[in-house]
């Protein structure tokens, strides 16, 4: 490990779920003194009784040759002889904000830290040269966040037993798509019937809520149309306001295709119609993800239409790229963008201006 100065760590939450931020400063000048394969680490941060600290490699882990154009990061348990502590973590590149960037995020399940492995992390976690063509490097520092969740145990004499997680979920999952015990609404979406609880959705949903018990309250008893929304994105609508969490099939990490951004796309219109931010936020998570030359125009205006500035961030930071740009411009979505929101073009337009030329970009605004 090289020797240099620690870098910062500043608590920013601490409970057995806590969040630290890792800040870089002097990114040319760290890079240009560390070897690939070795790192420097942040000053040390306690989660669940336990210390850690972060492994920061400018030029890349020594696991492969190819990492070498990747910044890497590890999450390390200190001291490196601890007994087993399970943990997972989450790394998130941070915007000018404060903000973690969704398309520079990275996170894992749980993980045995012990003194056969004291360190985990991502080998590649972000690009170099994407960093260094981002604005999220300024005045030639950056930071990183790192939230870290330690699994308690509960000490009973000579015996550890492990907390298990809440099953809640599980058990409103059940009542959802088993037994349907209770169950007093039913909503016909195209030709399918859903069965539901209206204190659930009321008790997850403000406008549900509105629906079903308000001044708006549907005649109870009688099946409630909904005519704009297709079955599949009800079903998965309804999975998450019982479980707080999508359908498999919506989360798999693997394969995600133009077939999961439309749901995506989809289900961001549901959350923003029934106002479930979470789920909102989770929508866009993935459409962050999944950005690429045949989306991005209708994604583009899918984030203008509902106000999800996280997800037009992203593709204004995508179509910085000019061949990203020109990609885009051949595809039929750009027509429709330039046909349903005219202003985000401009916007775009204004964007690729140096600060300097405030004037300029204020003008293109107004045409």
């Amino acid at each position: 490990m090289a020797e240099l100065c620690d870098l910062p760590a500043a608590v920013v939450a601490s409970s057995e779920e806590s969040s630290y931020v890792i800040k870089i400063d002097g990114y040319s000048r760290i890079k240009g003194q560390i070897q690939h394969g070795n790192y420097v680490k942040s000053t040390p941060f306690t989660v669940g009784g336990h210390d850690w600290f972060v492994e920061y490699y400018p030029n890349g882990s020594d696991t492969e040759k190819y990492e070498a154009g990747f910044i890497s990061v590890f999450l390390a348990l200190a001291p490196a002889g601890a007994k087993d502590v399970k943990a997972k973590f989450r790394f998130s590149l941070l915007d000018r904000e404060g903000e973690p960037v969704a398309s520079k995020s990275k996170n894992t399940s749980e993980h045995i830290f012990n003194s056969k492995r004291s360190s985990r992390g991502f080998s590649s976690f972000i690009k170099k040269a994407d960093l260094e063509g981002a604005a999220h490097l300024r005045h030639d520092s950056f930071s990183i966040r790192c939230d870290v969740t330690v699994v308690k145990y509960i000490h009973r004499g000579n015996r550890i037993t492990l907390i298990p997680p809440s099953n809640l979920h599980q058990h409103l999952g059940d009542l959802l798509l088993e037994s349907k015990d209770g169950a007093d609404v039913t909503f016909h979406v195209g030709e399918v019937s859903f069965l539901a609880h209206r204190s659930i959705l009321a008790a997850r949903s403000s406008i549900f809520r509105a629906e079903l018990f308000g001044a708006m309250k549907e005649k109870c008893g009688s099946p409630i149309e909904i005519s704009d929304m297709e079955s599949d994105v009800f079903k998965s609508l309804l999975h998450f306001i019982y479980t707080d969490s999508l359908p498999v099939s919506e989360t798999s990490s693997g394969g995600e295709t133009r077939r999961d951004a439309v749901m995506a796309s989809h289900l961001l219109v549901a959350a923003d119609r029934y106002n479930i931010e979470r789920l909102k936020l989770i929508c866009e998570e993935k459409l962050c993800n999944l950005i690429d030359s045949n989306i991005v125009a209708t994604t583009l205006a899918l984030a203008e239409q509902h106000g999800s500035y996280r997800v037009k961030d992203a593709c204004f930071e995508f179509l910085v790229s000019p061949s990203n740009l020109e990609a885009m411009m051949a595809t039929d979505g750009y027509k429709h963008l330039k046909n349903s929101c005219p202003s985000v073009l401009r916007e775009l337009a204004a964007s690729f201006l140096p600060a300097e030329l405030k004037a300029v970009k204020d003008i293109i605004m107004t045409i």
